[in-house]
């Protein structure tokens, strides 16, 4: 059934916007009447929600352009499929449901499009990797459930999967907002000084013919330098940007960013952990989930999104259609770390590969949140030094010319 996004008022005059399943343009409106709303616009779901989301958020943001929604709608949805699925509903009667108690106009939208092409023929997994929204993680595990008649236990790891993801990235997110907002808070500080409080300062000592000291030179002409050449910078910096995120989208500039990004100091031993725990558990959820070996090591590989890490894990999709180990081309890059390989050879010998793999993971996980832990905790007294230092700075700039007006006007 298709989804129509509106525009309307009430019968108190307040204006409405919002979704509708009907059968057809007609059947939308009269449904909207029914309820109470006078139309002002009715339009299909994938513009609908396009203009409805410009009309809240002031910008055109929708499914269509981004392709994708959140994660942890995406992971919400599937688990309340999944239960829908268990209770015994039929997968297009379930989709439905979905779609209607769902907030989010690009999920609704969506969801739309999904339980159409399933109610035209189409197979799960197909309608969604149709709408652009899910990844080939994702499509490749319904696929599978699909095929062995496993859908709900594969959406429920799914959405385990999901929760999981979503739960470090915030993780690591709220360790890292307060150093950031420590770098806010003295950019705001910085900026006032120099631009309002040290230009009067500087024009009260010039006027009494005092001669500024050297720091104040220093100062005003660093800010001298920067208001007067603040977009050649702007520009160099949004060059510099576009030239980086041109190249990323190369194979040898984004494989010559993950070689840089894995040899920085301290960062280049996040990234790796984070691509590891990646890996390890895209993996063992799609093994868990029935997807064969050679398909899962390919979107496990993508998931990681490192080329380094990338070419090890080809060569063990090589290795294992020609009848070798996954572990062996592993250990033999020197990408992996030991703990991997050894877990890794240990699940193969005892075919608990998708238990060892998710222990990895979880171990993984463990670490990277330790490691930004600690980087936080020394990067943090290191930011208040550099603030002090810096304001520091500023404000002797700003009270040398003082006392030397003040002992030139008293003597």
């Amino acid at each position: 059934m298709p989804v129509f996004a509106y525009k309307g008022v009430l019968d108190s005059g307040r204006a409405t916007r919002g979704f509708v399943d009907a059968e057809s343009d007609r059947a939308a409106r009269a449904k909207l009447r029914r309820d109470g709303i006078f139309l002002t616009e009715l339009a299909a779901s994938a513009r609908g929600a396009t203009e409805a989301e410009k009309a809240n958020a002031g910008w055109n943001i929708s499914f269509d352009s981004f392709g994708s929604v959140s994660d942890i709608d995406i992971s919400i949805a599937t688990r309340q499929l999944a239960t829908l699925l268990g209770a015994g509903i039929p997968l297009v009667e379930s989709l439905g449901a979905l779609a209607e108690q769902v907030e989010t106009a690009r999920l609704k939208g969506v969801l739309g499009q999904v339980r159409d092409r399933v109610n035209e023929g189409a197979n799960f997994a197909d309608a969604l990797a149709s709408t652009g929204a899910f990844s080939p993680l994702y499509v490749s595990m319904v696929r599978a459930g699909e095929a062995g008649g496993a859908l709900e236990i594969v959406l429920q790891r799914l959405a385990d999967y999901l929760e999981a993801a979503v739960r470090t990235k915030n993780r690591v997110l709220s360790i890292v907002m307060y150093p950031l907002f420590m770098l806010l808070f003295a950019g705001v500080v910085v900026v006032v000084l120099v631009v309002f409080v040290l230009p009067q300062v500087t024009e009260l000592v010039t006027r009494l013919d005092q001669e500024l000291p050297l720091m104040t030179q220093i100062v005003l002409g660093g800010a001298a330098f920067l208001r007067s050449y603040w977009w050649a910078l702007l520009l160099g910096g949004v060059l510099a940007g576009v030239g980086i995120t041109a190249g990323a989208r190369t194979e040898r500039g984004r494989r010559t960013l993950d070689v840089v990004a894995l040899r920085i100091p301290g960062i280049g031993r996040m990234v790796r952990l984070t691509a590891v725990s990646r890996f390890t558990r895209t993996l063992s959820t799609l093994l868990a989930g029935g997807v064969p070996i050679v398909r899962a090591l390919e979107t496990s590989r993508d998931v990681a999104n490192n080329r380094v890490l990338g070419d090890a894990i080809d060569q063990a999709r090589i290795a294992i259609t020609e009848g070798s180990s996954i572990a062996a081309p592993l250990r033999a890059s020197g990408q992996f770390p030991p703990l991997v390989t050894h877990m890794v050879d240990v699940g193969e010998r005892t075919g608990e590969l998708e238990a060892m793999l998710h222990k990895v993971a979880e171990a993984y996980d463990e670490q990277v949140e330790n490691a930004v832990t600690r980087m936080t905790a020394i990067l943090e007294p290191v930011l208040i030094l550099v603030m002090v230092g810096v304001v520091l700075m500023i404000t002797l700039s700003v009270l040398q010319p003082l006392m030397q007006a003040t002992q030139g006007i008293a003597q």
